[in-house]
């Protein structure tokens, strides 16, 4: 087996250590229902140019280090017996609009796909870990997979979040390596696991600003490296959904009950 290392030092793993990686993530994946069938891609960047990514065809939890396939920058395949995924261009633009990024997960983990089906980002500010990691997890509107469609209304996002939902397709989430990538999407669905229970009870609370602003200048003290650093709307705060609501009219059903009682008298009269 071909093995190489990786010129970053901070980063010097094998080629053989990559592989068993994607592998052991892919399990992982699998196990937790994030995926069903062939579903889901695992990369990682070798080098400059090279990629090694999972191919078309396989249950990402029965992969053996061998099924992986290595790749160029522009998606050829230069070694391995398997075929390249359709989706690898994902993998690409964000290698290519991210040089610190060294790993790319993308899966259909239930619950935040659900999200992802129902339009709807994950930009509430609700947990502070996900506020630290994340500030918020917008959506890329749909496009054809395996196509320009998927990646163009992701190009303005990349730069600017490590986890993206993908509008009625999935979650891709990415990092220094594929473990930060995959943790990624566990806290991604996790807190969306805990937005849509809160939901069911009755409705999140939302936190104010000033203690998004106490989180986001906690980054630092935390380690955590996130392009985005708390831009309007990402998370929406409280103060944010108050001023949406402040047009909005509120009765009790004793209230709504006599303004419709009003209104059928008023039509019966005429």
């Amino acid at each position: 087996m071909h093995s190489a290392t990786i010129e970053d030092p901070a980063m010097a793993k094998t080629e053989r250590e990559q592989r068993d990686e994607i592998i052991q993530i892919g399990r992982f994946m699998f196990q937790k229902g994030w995926v069903a069938s062939n579903d889901g891609n695992i990369s990682v960047r070798l080098d400059e140019e090279r990629i090694l990514a999972t191919p078309t065809g396989m249950c990402k939890g029965m992969m053996h280090p061998d099924d992986l396939i290595v790749l160029d920058r522009k998606g050829n395949k230069i070694l391995g017996r398997r075929e390249r995924t359709s989706e690898i261009n994902m993998h690409l633009t964000i290698y290519d609009l991210r040089p610190d990024v060294r790993g790319v997960v993308h899966a259909h983990p239930p619950v935040a796909t659900g999200f992802a089906t129902a339009a709807r980002p994950l930009n509430l500010a609700l947990l502070p870990e996900v506020i630290i990691a994340f500030g918020c997890v917008p959506i890329a509107e749909y496009g054809l997979p395996g196509t320009t469609e998927l990646t163009d209304p992701m190009l303005p996002l990349i730069p600017h979040h490590n986890a993206l939902l993908m509008a009625n397709h999935g979650v891709v989430c990415y990092g220094e390596d594929a473990f930060e990538a995959y943790f990624r999407m566990e806290t991604v669905e996790h807190s969306a696991h805990i937005q849509f229970v809160a939901e069911m009870l009755g409705g999140p609370k939302v936190l104010p600003r000033n203690e998004v602003n106490k989180l986001l200048d906690s980054r630092s003290r935390y380690g955590v490296k996130a392009p985005a650093s708390g831009s309007a709307g990402c998370p929406i705060v409280a103060e944010e959904l108050d001023n949406a609501g402040e047009d909005r009219i509120s009765v009790t059903r004793a209230e709504l009950i006599s303004l419709v009682d009003e209104a059928l008298r008023a039509r019966r009269s005429n």
